[in-house]
């Protein structure tokens, strides 16, 4: 009797201890996943905000002319940031890139001076970029724009397809996720089946009898939920150490807001699967729980 009396406690432990193991690997999964999105939304961003084009100025603009044309710009909701680049600058440029002074040819400076701007992601692309074309040409300091159409179109495409792809992963993984949850926590019930029968033959209802696995469910979530937090935490200090450079992407908001998730997803799963799970036994004959 004292061994009996020794051994259940141990049982109970291992049994929680499996069930918050395997919840929190499904759950650690499902983080990987939301956190290769973040991570591809935030490329997507940055990739965007960096896709730069020239706003050409007319000859002949003053120096005062200049400023007000990028203080202008600066303000536009639009506009990320803007670099003035002068014909002297862009001259250089062309030198130090191709090796070759036009002026050495042509006897003058044919380039004109310049304004490198770069977009917010919403504005970076093509549509968008032809509204803020017809916008700033109307300036009489703008001659016109110079941008990349195939590149950006190409990328906002690429992005497109990607997002399109980790969505439906995403989708599937948490369905598979609660599948194995959903299989962990029946498994669990399931040695508890015949304490379920003789609760309903003394007239428990079944909101009484749901209530203590669902608030062991709710516990276990938790608890799964915070382990896949530290796993999660773990990957992340592991891959900052390894990318550098990689903090510029990642933002703390992002993770804070996919922690909260995984926390709320491994109680909110967990308590709909303990809920299923003894469901499935209130109503089942005393002969079926024996094949079963």
């Amino acid at each position: 009797m004292a061994e009996n009396k020794k051994k259940k406690p141990v049982s109970f432990f291992n049994s929680r201890l499996v069930s918050v193991i395997s919840i929190s690997l499904a759950l650690f999964l499902m983080g990987l996943f939301l956190i290769v999105g973040l991570l591809g939304n935030e490329l997507s961003v940055y990739m965007k905000e960096n896709i730069s084009f020239s706003i050409m100025l007319k000859d002949g603009v003053s120096d005062s002319e200049v400023k007000r044309t990028e203080q202008m710009l600066s303000a536009l909701p639009y506009i990320k940031s803007t670099r003035y680049i002068s014909k002297d600058e862009a001259a250089k440029d062309m030198v130090a890139e191709l090796g070759v002074d036009p002026k050495d040819f042509l006897g003058h400076n044919p380039f004109q001076a310049s304004i490198e701007a770069k977009l917010n992601a919403e504005y970076a692309n093509i549509d968008s970029l032809k509204v803020i074309e017809k916008r700033l040409t109307a300036s009489t300091n703008i001659s016109q724009l110079l941008y990349q159409q195939d590149m950006m179109q190409i990328v906002n495409n690429n992005i497109k397809k990607i997002g399109a792809v980790l969505a439906v992963l995403i989708i599937v993984l948490i369905l598979i996720s609660f599948v194995l949850i959903n299989n962990t926590i029946r498994l669990l019930i399931y040695s508890k089946r015949f304490l379920i029968y003789t609760m309903r033959l003394v007239g428990a209802t079944p909101s009484f009898i749901r209530k203590p696995f669902i608030k062991y469910n709710i516990t276990s979530g938790i608890s799964s939920g915070i382990l896949a937090i530290c796993m999660l935490s773990g990957v992340l200090y592991y891959v900052q150490k390894q990318l550098i450079g990689i903090d510029e992407i990642i933002h703390w908001e992002g993770l804070l807001i996919i922690y909260a998730v995984i926390m709320a997803l491994g109680i909110i799963l967990s308590v709909v699967a303990a809920h299923l799970s003894v469901n499935r036994y209130l109503n089942m004959d005393i002969g079926k729980m024996y094949y079963i």
